[in-house]
């Protein structure tokens, strides 16, 4: 325990998630919880906490791992950290996509396991950019920064979301708002970027799969749940689509071991916002609400439901 600015706070030292074990024993009496998206804030947490607990600041943009219906029953302020991981999501999600249509991955392994005898006309060949056609689902800070990188690489846009996106609309001017059948049908490369949601869970299954070309690539760096992983394995490996690039899971840290021997598949451990700078602000970020919950001031920055 610390003392710092007025402020007793505890921390971990080990940077991997906390069991709820743990968790139930370190939230009892505090006031506030810097929780990250690996730990699930349910009921059971929130009840473990007591009565003084008052604010729940997520170190993320998402917050699905918070039960906001409990914590709002017991009129408990919960925050998140906008605006801290576009840029090094939008930058990974390009890496995914250079990453799986020009077979980095596979060339990579085909040089450390001594296989490669030299240049071959045919060899790895992958999928183009110029000219080819992005499919952006969600078009918020991301999508639209994800965009911005499209149109450098001479790509067409087209994007779905509820409704017009200036933001996207500023970055990539002759963007085409379409519907989500249209998307997934023009589409070479077609790239999540929405929140996770009980009404997300599963846009994009078998039925979604079978709309896409079969030289299209599916990417997603948003959350897990929002493509069906069974449905993916089976359309990587019947050549339904061309590959995949994922940062998230459904059931993470698990994979679904099937996608761990698929070539196609380039999969990286949730490293969206793995930048030193971008790490830092988020939780300086979730830091700051913390400190004007402890002066007495509305934390910068609540949730949508906190606010309400």
């Amino acid at each position: 325990m610390i003392e710092e600015a007025g402020i007793n706070f505890d921390y971990r030292e080990i940077d991997a998630p906390c069991a709820e074990d743990e968790l139930l024993d370190r939230v009892q009496g505090v006031d506030a919880i810097l929780c990250t998206l690996t730990e699930a804030i349910n009921e059971k947490v929130i009840e473990a906490a007591g009565d003084s607990l008052k604010l729940l600041a997520n170190m993320a943009i998402g917050y699905n791992n918070i039960d906001i219906k409990a914590a709002i029953a017991k009129g408990i302020l919960v925050t998140n950290t906008p605006d801290t991981t576009t840029i090094a999501t939008a930058d990974l999600t390009w890496t995914l996509i250079l990453s799986v249509a020009r077979r980095a991955i596979e060339g990579d392994q085909m040089v450390r396991k001594g296989e490669w005898k030299g240049w071959g006309p045919l060899q790895l060949l992958g999928g183009d950019f110029d000219g080819n056609t992005i499919g952006i689902i969600g078009a918020g800070a991301i999508g639209s920064a994800v965009a911005k990188r499209a149109i450098g690489f001479g790509m067409k846009v087209v994007y779905y979301s509820r409704s017009e996106s200036p933001r996207l609309i500023q970055t990539a001017p002759d963007a085409k708002r379409v519907d989500l059948e249209t998307l997934l049908k023009e589409s070479d490369i077609v790239s999540l970027h929405i929140p996770y949601t009980p009404e997300t869970h599963h846009l994009i299954g078998k039925g979604e799969l079978e709309l896409m070309k079969p030289s299209a690539y599916f990417i997603n760096a948003s959350r897990g749940p929002i493509h069906d992983e069974q449905a993916l394995v089976d359309a990587l490996k019947s050549g339904q689509i061309a590959g995949a690039g994922l940062d998230v899971y459904e059931e993470e840290p698990k994979v679904h071991p099937d996608l761990v021997s698929l070539s196609n598949a380039v999969l990286l451990p949730h490293l969206g916002s793995a930048t030193e700078r971008t790490r830092q602000n988020m939780s300086m970020k979730a830091a700051r609400n913390i400190v004007a919950l402890s002066k007495n001031q509305t934390p910068p920055d609540l949730v949508a439901e906190s606010r309400s």
